[in-house]
């Protein structure tokens, strides 16, 4: 028998040439597989270090921007206030040797620069007190009655101590017996500064007499009679403790 030829025998022979197209298609089909495994591969640990070496650079250079841009801005803020300021306190040529118009200007710069108010005694403080020179008198004697007007502050005080407000009187129980302010002929004011700690005194010697207000007529004669009596000092609106004393 003779030999019998399988039917792919000799394809390969006879097998037509391929054209530009299938030649170009088959390189990039071979360029892929050659290139694929390639990608695949992780970067070597010299890249990772080049990698971030890259990114910290930059960062430095993004930050270093940054504060410059900052520190920019602060001084150009800053000349512009100091702009502000120097044009603020410039005087104005139009009130040059104008004392007036200056003197309104520097108010108007510095509307808090009030004067504060000076401090004032506290007239609370001023009290009133009533003595006799002695506690018993005889019958031929007259009893001198003291009006004593003290600071107890510690500023000085200024107080009217005139006849137009003084007040002695005498009372001897419910009995009103004798007031300088009932027959006084004229009234007059005295205002003196008393400095802390110190006293004004007005003496009035009493002769015993009896009045009445609105110094209505009294019987020729009538005195104060024998016993106990109370003096009390009056300042305005201030009224002194009573004192006690006696007559014989």
């Amino acid at each position: 028998m003779g030999r019998q030829d399988t039917p792919n025998s000799g394809a390969g022979r006879n097998r037509p040439p391929k054209s530009a197209a299938q030649k170009s298609a088959a390189r990039n089909s071979t360029a892929r597989n050659s290139t694929a495994p390639r990608a695949g591969r992780k970067p070597s640990p010299a890249v990772y270090r080049r990698r971030r070496l890259f990114a910290g650079v930059a960062l430095l250079l993004v930050l270093g921007l940054i504060a410059g841009g900052v520190a920019t801005l602060t001084s150009l803020l800053g000349g512009a206030q100091q702009a502000s300021s120097a044009q603020d306190s410039t005087p104005d040529p139009s009130t040059e040797g104008d004392g007036t118009a200056q003197s309104a200007s520097t108010a108007s710069a510095s509307p808090s620069a009030t004067p504060s108010a000076s401090p004032t005694c506290d007239q609370k403080l001023v009290t009133v007190k009533a003595t006799t020179n002695k506690t018993s008198y005889a019958a031929d004697e007259k009893p001198v009655l003291s009006l004593t007007v003290t600071n107890g502050g510690k500023l000085p005080c200024k107080v009217n101590i005139g006849t137009s407000q003084m007040d002695f009187l005498v009372t001897s129980g419910s009995d009103r017996v004798f007031s300088s302010a009932d027959c006084q002929a004229a009234s007059t004011d005295l205002v003196k500064t008393i400095a802390p700690g110190k006293s004004e005194t007005a003496n009035f010697p009493w002769p015993r007499n009896r009045s009445v207000q609105g110094c209505e007529n009294v019987p020729d004669g009538t005195v104060a009679g024998s016993g106990y009596y109370v003096f009390i000092a009056k300042l305005g609106a201030k009224v002194s403790p009573p004192t006690v004393f006696q007559l014989s």
